[in-house]
C-alpha cells in the first residue's frame, strides 16, 4: 500500500530512531541465543522503556482498567511488560534459531482438535491472536506441523525500521498480507483455498466497534468474525505463552467461536484474551494504547454501539 511522503524532519526522525534500533539488534544478534534475548529485554526494559515513556504508558493503562493494582505489581509490570517486548523482537529477528524453539513448543487447548480436522479436511481457518508472549511462536509451530499459515500485518510507522522488520518476520513463513487493499485481496484467495490466517486484534482499531476488554470499551475490528462468517471459516484463539525460564514457550489453542454474528463472536474472543492476560498480566504488551479514544468523535462512537 502507497504511503504519503513524509515531511523531512519526519524522516530524520525515523531514520535516526531506525539506526539505533538495528544497531542494538545487530549487535545483539552476535550472541549467543539464550543471551540476546535475556539481554535484548533487559534494555528494552531498563533503557529504551523509560526513554521512550513506556513506563506512564503501562501505568496508564492499568490505571484505567486495574485501579486497584499495588504500585508493588505496577513497579514489576513496569519492567516486565518491557521486557517481554524486547525479548519478543529480538526472537524474531533470531530467525531459524527462533523457528526451531518454537518449532519444539508444546501445543494444547479445546480447539486443538478442530484445529487438526480443519487442516485434514482443507476447511479455512482464522486464527486469531494478540500482542502477548510471542504471537509469532504459534505461527512458525502451525507451519511445522503442516498448516498452510498466512498472517495479515499492520505496517509499522517507521518505515526504514518497517523494511527489515517485514523480512524478519517473512523469515519465519509466508505468504504475508500487508494491511491494505491488494492485501485483502491475497488475503481473501488464501482463505478461498483453504488456508490458515493468523491476525492479531487487540490494537485500537478506529474502524472498529466499542466492545468490552478489561471492563471498559476499547475499539475493536471485527474482521475475523466476518471472514469466519463470509468463508465458514472456523474462528479459533491462539496464544503462547512464555515460559518462565523467559526462552520457551506454551502454545494454547482457546476452544472454536460458534458462528453467530460478528459482535458476539469478537466479544468472546475479547473476554478469552483477558482471561488469559489475567493470568500473566506482564506478558501483554501494555505499551500499547488500547483504550484510545482521542481521536474519535463522540457521535461517531454512539452510533457503533
Amino acid at each position: 500500500m502507497a504511503q504519503p511522503p513524509l515531511p523531512l524532519y519526519q524522516k530524520l526522525g525515523q531514520y535516526i530512531v531506525n539506526l539505533f534500533l538495528r544497531a542494538l539488534i545487530l549487535f545483539a544478534l552476535a550472541l549467543p541465543y539464550a543471551t540476546r534475548v535475556r539481554l535484548m529485554g533487559w534494555l528494552v526494559s531498563r533503557i529504551v522503556a523509560p526513554l521512550a515513556g513506556y513506563d506512564k504508558r503501562v501505568r496508564a493503562n492499568l490505571a484505567h482498567v486495574l485501579p486497584d493494582l499495588p504500585e508493588s505489581e505496577i513497579k514489576r509490570l513496569c519492567r516486565a511488560v518491557p521486557d517481554n517486548a524486547g525479548r519478543t523482537l529480538i526472537e524474531i529477528y533470531s530467525g531459524a534459531e527462533f523457528v526451531e524453539r518454537a518449532k519444539r513448543a508444546p501445543i494444547s487447548g479445546p480447539g486443538l482438535a478442530a484445529l487438526e480436522d480443519a487442516r485434514d479436511k482443507g476447511q479455512a481457518v482464522i486464527l486469531v491472536t494478540g500482542h502477548f508472549g510471542n504471537y509469532d511462536v504459534s505461527r512458525a509451530n502451525l507451519i511445522a506441523r503442516g498448516h498452510n499459515m498466512g498472517a495479515l500485518y499492520r505496517p509499522m510507522r517507521n518505515r526504514y525500521f518497517n523494511a527489515h522488520y517485514v523480512r524478519s518476520i517473512s523469515t519465519i513463513g509466508t505468504p504475508m498480507f500487508e494491511q491494505g487493499r491488494r492485501g485483502m485481496m491475497q488475503m481473501v484467495r488464501h482463505i478461498r483455498q483453504g488456508g490458515v490466517l493468523g491476525i492479531l486484534t487487540d490494537l485500537n482499531a478506529l474502524d472498529g466497534v466499542p466492545l468490552d476488554y478489561f471492563g471498559k470499551p476499547a475499539l475493536t475490528s471485527l474482521i475475523t468474525a466476518e471472514l469466519a462468517l463470509k468463508y465458514n471459516a472456523l474462528l479459533l484463539p491462539v496464544y503462547s505463552i512464555r515460559a518462565q525460564n523467559g526462552l520457551d514457550f506454551e502454545i494454547v489453542v482457546q476452544a472454536p467461536i460458534a458462528h453467530t454474528d460478528p459482535k458476539t463472536m469478537t466479544q468472546q474472543v475479547n473476554d478469552g484474551l483477558e482471561n488469559l492476560v489475567r493470568d500473566h498480566l506482564e506478558q501483554w504488551f501494555w505499551i500499547h494504547r488500547r483504550w484510545k479514544y482521542g481521536t474519535i468523535d463522540p457521535k461517531t462512537l454512539s452510533k457503533k454501539k
